[in-house]
């Protein structure tokens, strides 16, 4: 009897993970115009850039704070852009381009700004239909670009794998 119990509980306590997940992916693709920050925090997730492996709580999650601050220090955005500012198509291309550790062409490679990037993702035909560097994003265009580049990614494409330490997050003995 006790390990149906056992059992039950833990089957039940997987259900509430599964529904946290669905409820933020849910919130990001009823969003009209996403801001930088929670645009961040879908990309950085997405692209598994998070070292967990030394820290307390390997299944904790990083909030979209930290992970816009951590993208600024990494440069994975242009300079001027504010969370709450909404994330035009030329920032996430550079998000992408940068935390996917994706490879671009040569003007890409030599000045690694926001406008080459958009463009490498175009040529890529990573954004497909009408789009402008300029236009916000929606959470429906970010999530369908994200599928993109996660279903036709492969390790050759990649520069190198990205581990960062989500820093503040957590105090270390050390």
């Amino acid at each position: 009897m006790k390990r149906i119990f056992f059992i039950f509980i833990l089957l039940l306590s997987t259900v509430f993970i599964f529904a946290q997940t669905a409820e933020k992916l849910e919130e990001i693709l009823n969003t009209g115009a996403l801001t930088y920050e929670k645009a961040v925090w879908f990309v950085m997730e997405a692209a598994d850039v998070w070292d967990y492996s030394d820290l307390p709580q390997a299944s904790a999650s990083v909030d979209p704070s930290t992970a816009f601050r951590v993208a600024m220090e990494q440069k994975w955005l242009p300079r001027n852009v504010q969370p709450a500012s909404p994330a035009r198509m030329d920032g996430i291309s550079l998000l992408l381009m940068r935390s996917f550790g994706l490879k671009g062409g040569l003007l890409y490679s030599l000045f690694k700004n926001p406008h080459y990037a958009y463009r490498e993702l175009v040529y890529q035909d990573i954004i497909r239909g009408r789009s402008d560097p300029s236009m916000t994003v929606s959470g429906d265009d970010l999530v369908y670009i994200v599928g993109r580049i996660l279903s036709g990614f492969d390790e050759q494409n990649r520069i190198s794998p990205h581990s960062i330490k989500p820093a503040g997050m957590y105090t270390e003995n050390r």
